[in-house]
């Protein structure tokens, strides 16, 4: 993101995780102040994962996707993978997600992003 106030928003929801770990009623609002800074740079993806991030949140206090595999899969092993396998809470991933954020132009971090939002839509 271009925006300087949106890097160091991604950067204060990174530092409040790693200090605090995923609360719902701190990491919410800043994801959807976030968001609208991703609605003026018009970047459709990285508003689409946002959204999706902050609802998956809402809904479980917690963060049950799993990091993109290093390899290409397509749309239907992401969603076999996510309703296998046991929902486990992934800060790791999270904070992962929060490092794409910052950078939604690159063309590895928008094939990730992309990876995200099909799993979070099929989760």
């Amino acid at each position: 993101m271009e925006n300087a106030n949106a890097i160091k928003l991604i950067k204060l929801i990174q530092s409040d995780l790693v200090t605090d770990g995923i609360v719902t009623e701190q990491i919410v609002p800043n994801l959807k102040k976030l968001r609208e800074y991703a609605l003026l740079e018009e970047i459709p993806t990285l508003v689409k994962a946002i959204r999706l991030t902050y609802e998956h949140i809402e809904a479980n206090n917690a963060f049950y996707i799993s990091m993109p595999d290093d390899e290409p899969i397509d749309e239907l092993d992401v969603v076999e993978t996510t309703l296998i396998s046991e929902p486990q809470n992934n800060i790791e991933s999270l904070q992962y997600l929060l490092s794409l954020f910052k950078d939604p132009m690159n063309k590895h971090n928008i094939a990730d992003l992309k990876e995200y939002n099909a799993k979070l839509a099929a989760f």
